[in-house]
């Protein structure tokens, strides 16, 4: 499913703490992925449909340095992943097992993917940074996949650090870590975001300039009122 690019550059300007205040108001509380935090620097906000890939428990007739040359293998994935994808890895939060080094990461940057996310780790990790690939995990493990885990498949639905994730959902990532936004609510969330994100900066204001909690965070209806005059007014 293709997103409207003004979509994806309004949601570009939001937060994933925001996003998540959201998709809370919808009734979605399990939408941020545990584990998959920034590996390096995080120079800017990025927002891409998800590309999945699913790892399982290594079975050792499966999870062999032949297994990378077969058909389904994480080699064969990469070279189907469109540009500007971001990449869910479902490692099971197996974290003795680098699911990639810095080959494949440097393959993904050259195809142009946005990023990856995983609840699993990397391995090579200076290698990985350099690349220029932003990567988010649970860190870095000098052991292959293969010790730990085998690959089965992409673009299926999978569970990457707790959360179900389905292919083309849209995944944003910032300095916070990585939510993921249902296909079916993100015109919503674009709609309702950068309300929510502006509401918020005037708050923040009002508190800088001596404003007490009660009736400003939560707003009081008077609270409502003035913000909403504020608004119209600018």
């Amino acid at each position: 499913m293709a997103v409207a690019r003004e979509i994806m550059a309004a949601l570009e300007t939001v937060s994933t703490a925001t996003i998540t205040t959201v998709l809370l108001k919808k009734g979605l509380r399990n939408v941020w992925l545990r584990g998959a935090m920034p590996l390096g620097s995080v120079q800017r906000r990025l927002v891409g449909p998800a590309f999945t890939l699913r790892f399982v428990p290594a079975r050792e007739d499966l999870a062999t340095p032949a297994s990378w040359a077969s058909p389904r293998s994480t080699r064969a994935a990469i070279e189907e992943m469109p540009q500007g994808v971001i990449v869910a890895a479902d490692a099971m939060g197996v974290t003795d097992a680098g699911i990639f080094g810095d080959i494949l990461c440097a393959r993904m940057a050259k195809r142009g993917v946005a990023a990856l996310v995983t609840d699993g780790v990397m391995r090579d990790g200076a290698g990985c940074l350099a690349t220029g690939l932003p990567i988010f995990c649970r860190g870095v493990a000098a052991p292959p996949s293969v010790a730990g885990l085998t690959f089965v498949g992409w673009q299926e639905p999978i569970a990457c650090g707790g959360v179900a994730i389905f292919p083309d959902d849209i995944i944003v990532v910032d300095g916070d870590g990585a939510v993921v936004i249902p296909a079916a609510l993100v015109e919503a969330v674009a709609e309702e975001g950068p309300e929510q994100e502006r509401m918020e900066a005037w708050i923040v204001a009002q508190v800088e300039a001596g404003a007490r909690l009660p009736g400003l965070y939560p707003m009081s209806a008077e609270t409502r009122a003035r913000y909403d005059a504020w608004k119209a007014g600018r």
